[in-house]
């Protein structure tokens, strides 16, 4: 009698992706329309990860939640976003930052230096909850959307806390982009000083290049390469982040330790190795087209997962922390480019 043909059962790897593919075709789905509107209407404001947040939201509020995307969904909010943050470290150079000179330099340290906790701090004296002021202050100091999904993963708060966030960091920058350039003439800033202003200031990388561009070329190449020293701080400021929530819990809970974000160390050392000049142009030009699709599809991914009514009962004081940050950094950089010249 011959023996019965063994069956192999189907790979854990390949039951893993068959339940994650849903919820990651969506979210990449969603990424790149978000990706398409922007370039189709060339407007600064309508940054793909915005536009994504908002058809994430939209399509839950349609839809409801569904229980077949939400394995690919939670995936894409925390892996992928990771390893975004990490292939955005080949996009700054140690060169680019050296450039700026040592008193720009000093200018973007102090800045997110003083706006993350000053933030946190006035979000305390306004009630705001403690995960949300961190990330509305992560947002202004450093890189808008990429440092809050980033900061999130130490400052572990709510999905409605990242998505007020996000809204708020996104109306306070485009406040900025506009406002800015009608402000340059006034406040007697030079093509340089104005760059510097816009890239010490603005929330979200392309809000930052977009106002300094109107500067004209000079003020655009100042801008960019400042916005670029902030989004380098951004490992660092996660780390200090990171160690201040696990100080904080340790009064709290002896259990309650803030994860350590291995991300921000892959972020760093792509910035070494691009700066060593043996990463392809090839490769850096290929994470200028994945970092921002990955990014969208990581927040549409919280923006499916958002509830509106718990985002309604968060109230208008995060809206106010995020103008008083704003305020903050505005002025704090153009002081700081006067000092420096």
């Amino acid at each position: 009698m011959a023996a019965p043909i063994a069956t192999t059962a189907p790979q854990p790897f390949m039951q893993r992706m068959r339940g994650l593919a849903p919820g990651l075709a969506f979210c990449f789905a969603v990424a790149a329309v978000a990706i398409v509107v922007r370039n189709a209407t060339g407007i600064a404001a309508l940054n793909p990860v915005v536009v994504a947040l908002v058809l994430g939201i939209a399509w839950r509020a349609v839809m409801g939640p569904t229980a077949s995307m939400k394995p690919g969904v939670a995936y894409a909010v925390r892996p992928v976003l990771r390893a975004a943050i990490v292939l955005l470290g080949l996009q700054v150079t140690l060169g680019m930052l050296w450039a700026l000179g040592p008193g720009a330099l000093v200018l973007a340290v102090v800045v997110v230096a003083t706006t993350l906790p000053f933030t946190i701090w006035l979000g305390g004296v306004l009630g705001v909850d403690r995960a949300l002021a961190q990330l509305v202050g992560t947002g202004t100091a450093i890189c808008g959307a990429s440092a809050i999904v980033a900061a999130n993963q130490v400052a572990r708060g709510r999905d409605e806390d990242v998505t007020y966030a996000l809204a708020v960091i996104t109306l306070c920058g485009t406040a900025a982009l506009l406002i800015f350039p009608v402000l340059a003439g006034p406040l007697g800033l030079s093509a340089r000083e104005y760059g510097l202003w816009s890239g010490a200031a603005i929330h979200e990388v392309v809000q930052a290049v977009g106002a300094a561009a109107a500067g004209g070329p000079e003020a655009s190449q100042s801008g960019t390469v400042m916005k670029l020293a902030r989004v380098f701080l951004l490992a660092p400021a996660v780390l200090a982040l990171g160690w201040w929530v696990a100080r904080q819990a340790g009064g709290e809970a002896a259990a309650v330790k803030a994860p350590v974000p291995w991300f921000a160390f892959g972020f760093l050392g792509l910035v070494v190795l691009g700066s060593t000049g043996l990463v392809p142009a090839e490769a850096v030009q290929a994470s200028r087209f994945l970092v921002p699709l990955m990014l969208a599809a990581s927040v549409a991914a919280l923006g499916f997962s958002t509830d509106l009514k718990a985002l309604k009962a968060r109230g208008v004081a995060p809206l106010l922390l995020g103008v008083a940050s704003t305020l903050w950094i505005t002025l704090l950089a153009l002081l700081g480019v006067k000092l420096i010249g």
